[in-house]
């Protein structure tokens, strides 16, 4: 009976008969994996290839993660929503050969959001990172999920323009304030270690080099460290 429970079974849309195989199918049908993976929507010659719904396995009688969108060859391609129920993130936008790439925008579980562009399922390219508790946010250009050059934007229009590393500022840059002052200096990184969720993460303590009077906006910083 396991056996049978584990083979994988196709219904097409308007039939209660269960086939094994999509092959060659053209139309609208659900499909069973052994995996319990579930999928309904649109074939072409047995591919899922058009709109449809794909739902992972639930664990444990749980919400599950859900993809609702294109498909092309089977996997995840064109525009779609995942929804990734345990983790509380979704991610809205361009996918291809199954992976985010392009235009998209991903919300995280602390209502901080990602909106740019993607490459192979990595931040990649020109995007915007907004801190929710803070309206703080990162503007510039990143490369395999990091920041490397942009601004880091405060609530009270001040930002600081330069390069970044660790998806913080780094190195010389500027300061500009909104009474049209700029302040030319240094950022510093300190690496450390810090416990998070029973394990050990490295991290980068930030410090302004330059000007005491902006030490604090160091601090501020360090306050939003998120990746």
């Amino acid at each position: 009976m396991a056996d049978e429970e584990a083979q994988y079974k196709f219904i097409p849309e308007g039939e209660s008969a269960v086939r094994i195989s999509s092959r060659n199918y053209y139309g609208r049908g659900t499909a069973f994996y052994p995996n319990e993976d579930q999928y309904e929507g649109e074939y072409e010659d047995g591919y899922r290839i058009g709109k449809g719904i794909y739902t992972y396995k639930r664990p444990e009688e749980k919400p599950a993660d859900k993809y609702e969108g294109d498909f092309y060859l089977n996997k995840k391609h064109g525009i779609g929503l995942m929804t990734y129920v345990e983790k509380n993130e979704t991610y809205y936008g361009q996918w291809e050969n199954g992976k985010k790439h392009g235009e998209g925008i991903y919300t995280y579980n602390n209502k901080d959001t990602y909106s740019g562009w993607w490459a192979f399922g990595k931040k990649h390219g020109k995007g915007t990172y907004v801190y929710a508790a803070t309206n703080q946010r990162i503007e510039g250009t990143w490369e395999e999920n990091k920041c490397i050059e942009g601004r880091w934007i405060l609530p009270n229009g001040n930002y600081f323009e330069g390069k970044f590393e660790n998806n913080k500022p780094s190195g010389n840059g500027k300061w500009y304030f909104k009474n049209g002052n700029i302040i030319t200096g240094d950022f510093k990184q300190e690496p450390f270690e810090d416990e998070v969720d029973g394990e050990t993460v490295k991290k980068y303590k930030l410090s302004w080099l330059t000007n005491a009077n902006l030490c604090s906006s160091a601090e501020l910083i360090n306050d939003q460290e998120r990746f």
